[in-house]
């Protein structure tokens, strides 16, 4: 029987889940160009995307669009989702704002999309509200992202990808086991700082899911993995002796760490909330 705390976080990755198999192709991303827009500058073009990842690509932009990003089921937990974005580097020709009842406030100005670099914002913060830049010259103007709607840990800072530095409860442990994009056990080969970013190099000796390819077999009889996770660098991360379980997300490709507690408490934990009946899923730690 799942406690009340499990249920409802449940019911959140559900909801992202129930996005990505139940949506029709023209919601998930957009295409358009500003030459409909053509003497009519100061139209605004409504776009509805409802999937819980896609992208969008404006060409020669003109006027404005406004971009609602929802998922196509409704349910309460849907207000704590986010959205990321990550602009293309050649991303250019307009602002994007946030627009939250007719309240415009900044989120990437023209200059800041040209980093390429992810940004998230609360779904409850409102729609995207993007703004051509005049020019003399549309032909190679281009604004296009990609975007993800992203379930965070309770505590997580709704305008990062990364989970909170604190270590998970037991709860939450037991959760991210179901519901993360990877499950894994293994060891931590190295760490590397990157401005904000920490990248730590790790070892696997069992890979229970990964929903995309982040790490690579090394072939062999042994079976064994390798790849690295992110995590922001104030969490202060070291290398550690003895194995980890390692759960996370994949946003945009990269993995990012979320719960990995060493593999020896998660294996007590999941132990004891089984002899309760309580764990909200089964992993073969055989």
């Amino acid at each position: 029987m799942l406690s009340p705390f499990l249920a409802y976080l449940l019911s959140v990755v559900l909801l992202c889940r129930t996005a990505r198999s139940q949506y029709s192709s023209d919601q998930c991303s957009w295409r358009g160009s500003g030459l409909t827009h053509e003497g009519h500058t100061r139209d605004v073009e409504q776009v509805y995307l409802r999937c819980a990842q896609g992208f969008l690509e404006w060409l020669y932009p003109t006027g404005a669009i406004i971009v609602n990003l929802r998922p196509n089921t409704l349910s309460p937990a849907a207000s704590l989702l986010s959205v990321c974005i990550k602009p293309s580097k050649e991303s250019s020709g307009t602002h994007i704002y946030l627009d939250r009842l007719g309240k415009l406030r900044l989120l990437l100005s023209e200059e800041d999309q040209a980093e390429g670099r992810v940004h998230c914002f609360s779904i409850q913060d409102g729609a995207l509200f993007i703004e051509a830049v005049p020019q003399r010259d549309i032909s190679r103007k281009i604004t296009a992202f990609q975007y993800e709607l992203v379930n965070h840990r309770p505590g997580a800072d709704p305008q990062s990808l990364s989970a909170p530095c604190q270590p998970c409860t037991d709860a939450e442990t037991l959760l991210a086991v179901c519901t993360s994009d990877f499950v894994a056990r293994g060891s931590i080969l190295g760490v590397a700082e990157e401005e904000d970013q920490t990248f730590v190099t790790v070892s696997l000796s069992r890979l229970y899911r990964q929903k995309t390819q982040v790490f690579v077999s090394g072939g062999g009889r042994a079976k064994s993995w390798t790849g690295f996770v992110k995590m922001p660098r104030q969490c202060g991360v070291k290398p550690g002796e003895g194995e980890f379980l390692f759960t996370g997300t994949v946003r945009f490709g990269e993995a990012w760490l979320s719960c990995a507690p060493r593999y020896k408490d998660f294996l007590r934990v999941y132990q004891d909330a089984q002899q309760q009946r309580t764990n909200p899923c089964h992993l073969d730690t055989d």
